[in-house]
């Protein structure tokens, strides 16, 4: 049988996923922490060849490689880093990101150019920061390349030819997902001159073979990985827990938004990923729970013992401002408080409805532009919680999936080895993700009531935060 590997470059660690190629099954696994510093590229090559230092790729036949998102790693003519990696969500860039969107015209402006309005995650707002902070190094770079388009050229020997793919493309705010074309004015806006860029392969091709003949194949950013190791498709959508939420779903088009609350990735197949955030997910949920004296599990415990609409109250859930609706300055408030409702159980339920809303909000924009939800992968820890996978299906409108704690995203990456080694024209057909199906029920009519109380609160506190085409959009 073909044997193929998967790598997860994450910001703290490498996981390695060997499997059979046909199947799918996992054969082995390895794991290794970064030795150095989470900002040094060189610790990420360390980490990956401790984690496959035991024999975990003997025998395989092609590897794919997947790393942390929007990282920015400038080189200078001799392939050097001009300074340490830039990554994540570096707050330190919100100002060089807000720079930009008024210097090139606008957030429309942006929208319609590549899909998305500068934040301080994207790579052209970090080449803004750099440009000003520290010019000298700026005035060096020659090239520039992301987490995992780096990793490929070194386990490929640093070739001549440099490669990326469109998933971590689209996330870096100098190429659209709609055009499938770089940007670089926007480059030359954020940096001050031109750089050589990454040639954008195909999903199914290779990036290269190592001088031994191992395929590496395209590889991605994590999201992407993540969501072809879970098998999402047309139709599916991921609703991501952690203190602040992501909702992303499959579309067959880029979706341009003038107002920036969708940015437009490109997926893994060569479909597309649009994406709505919110700045409060479980951080709600913690919140509540430590104004009543508990903890996570015993906040859900209070919520079941209440029931749906929490005896009227609702807990609008903005409590760091919010970007779904953009609202960056509002904070969290408590309506319908009455006697008989101030309750602990009441609280608690009014928490976990209020966290759900906010991101069934997130799911009405993607559906009032087209985008189909039929299901919905729910992931974070507090997707643990009974509450949580109780009320989520009244609330998003649609059958939810919680899968079990695995590796998806060295598994997605190793499926996309296979894909390449294949010479397919699709992804191969492994195995869905292993989980717990929880269905929307005969009672759809209670939840649309429930929904429609928090958006009737909702829009009587900010009355311009939503269109009508959102309200109710599950339903």
């Amino acid at each position: 049988m073909a044997i193929v590997a998967g790598l997860d470059s994450s910001s703290e660690h490498t996981r390695i996923v060997v499997c059979d190629a046909d199947t799918g099954e996992i054969v082995r696994q390895g794991h290794a922490e970064h030795s150095g510093e989470r900002d040094d590229p060189q610790s990420w090559l360390i980490s990956l060849g401790k984690a496959a230092g035991t024999g975990q790729l003997a025998d395989v036949r092609a590897i794919g490689v997947a790393a942390q998102q929007q990282g920015l790693i400038a080189l200078d003519s001799a392939g050097n880093p001009v300074a340490p990696a830039l990554l994540g969500n570096d707050k330190r860039m919100q100002s060089a990101a807000a720079d930009l969107t008024d210097t090139f015209g606008g957030r429309t402006a942006w929208a319609q150019a590549v899909g998305a309005v500068p934040q301080a995650a994207h790579p052209v707002s970090k080449l803004r920061w750099l440009a000003r902070q520290d010019p000298e190094a700026a005035s060096r770079i020659t090239e520039l390349l992301q987490p995992h388009d780096w990793l490929v050229w070194q386990l490929l020997g640093r070739p001549e030819r440099r490669t990326t793919d469109r998933g971590d493309a689209s996330g870096t705010g100098y190429w659209s997902a709609a055009t499938g074309m770089y940007r670089t004015d926007l480059v030359e806006l954020a940096l001050g001159h031109q750089v050589r860029l990454p040639e954008v392969v195909h999903p199914a091709a290779a990036a290269g073979h190592t001088p031994e003949g191992l395929l590496i194949s395209a590889g991605t950013g994590e999201t992407m990985a993540a969501t072809l190791g879970l098998g999402v498709s047309l139709g599916d959508a991921v609703v991501s827990l952690g203190a602040s939420g992501s909702v992303f779903a499959v579309h067959h088009e880029a979706l341009t938004d003038p107002t920036g609350t969708i940015t437009s990735y490109a997926d893994a197949t060569g479909l597309h990923l649009p994406v709505v955030r919110t700045l409060n997910a479980t951080r709600v949920l913690r919140g509540t729970a430590e104004l009543l004296g508990t903890d996570l599990e015993g906040l859900s415990e209070l919520a079941l013992k209440s029931s749906p609409g929490a005896h009227g109250m609702v807990l609008l859930p903005y409590l760091e401002g919010e970007r779904t609706p953009n609202l960056p300055h509002t904070a969290g408030s408590l309506h319908g408080l009455r006697r008989e409702s101030m309750r602990p159980e009441h609280l608690a339920r009014a928490g976990v409805e209020g966290m759900l809303c906010g991101l069934a909000d997130g799911l009405d924009v993607l559906r009032a532009r087209g985008v189909q939800v039929r299901r919905v992968f729910l992931l974070g820890g507090a997707a643990e919680l009974p509450a949580v996978r109780s009320l989520a299906p009244g609330l998003f409108g649609a059958q939810v999936v919680v899968p079990e704690p695995a590796d998806y995203t060295a598994l997605g990456a190793a499926r996309q080895a296979a894909w390449a080694l294949s010479g397919g024209e699709t992804p191969p057909v492994w195995p869905a993700a292993a989980g717990h199906t929880f269905d929307l029920g005969e009672e759809a009519a209670a939840w649309q009531a429930v929904r429609q109380q928090y958006t009737t609160v909702r829009d009587q506190a900010y009355p311009d935060a939503f269109g009508p085409a959102q309200d109710g959009a599950g339903y």
